[in-house]
């Protein structure tokens, strides 16, 4: 493509370690209770995110948004905070962070869908938001 150069030192320094760092990683285990009504959604915002670059130990910080729909169970939210508080010190990048609780909040509570959102903070002059749904690949819903 004329115009477009592409270095060949993209990506330069970053290893599968660092691509699956924290995914396997033990956490707090996130408990339940009987969800008593069918059919309405709860909301939770976690405005203190933090974890750790897998590739340059510096802090990571964000806004991490939990929205889902309980099937039979939901979340207990002294399980959920202690859960999202173990990442504290887990090197993980914010994709993997962002799709790692959208996988544990799906096997723990089952729910009809589920959106996990991570909105982080500016690191040199750019923030990133990452978002995984369940069902996955389902489409954005009005006010997701």
């Amino acid at each position: 493509m004329r115009g477009v150069t592409r270095s060949k030192s993209s990506g330069r320094g970053y290893t599968d370690e660092h691509a699956l760092a924290g995914i396997g990683a033990s956490l707090p285990a996130l408990d339940t209770w009987p969800n008593q009504f069918p059919g309405y959604e709860i909301t939770i915002r976690f405005p203190e995110y933090t974890s750790v670059c897998p590739k340059t130990g510096l802090p990571d910080y964000g806004v991490i948004s939990i929205k889902y729909m309980p099937g039979k169970a939901c979340l207990e939210l002294k399980a959920l905070k202690i859960y999202l508080l173990a990442y504290r010190n887990l090197g993980i990048f914010y994709e993997n962070a962002v799709n790692r609780m959208l996988r544990d909040i799906v096997a723990a509570v089952k729910p009809k869908r589920c959106v996990v959102r991570g909105e982080f903070t500016p690191r040199g002059g750019l923030t990133t938001t990452v978002e995984a749904r369940w069902p996955r690949g389902a489409p954005a819903r009005r006010g997701d």
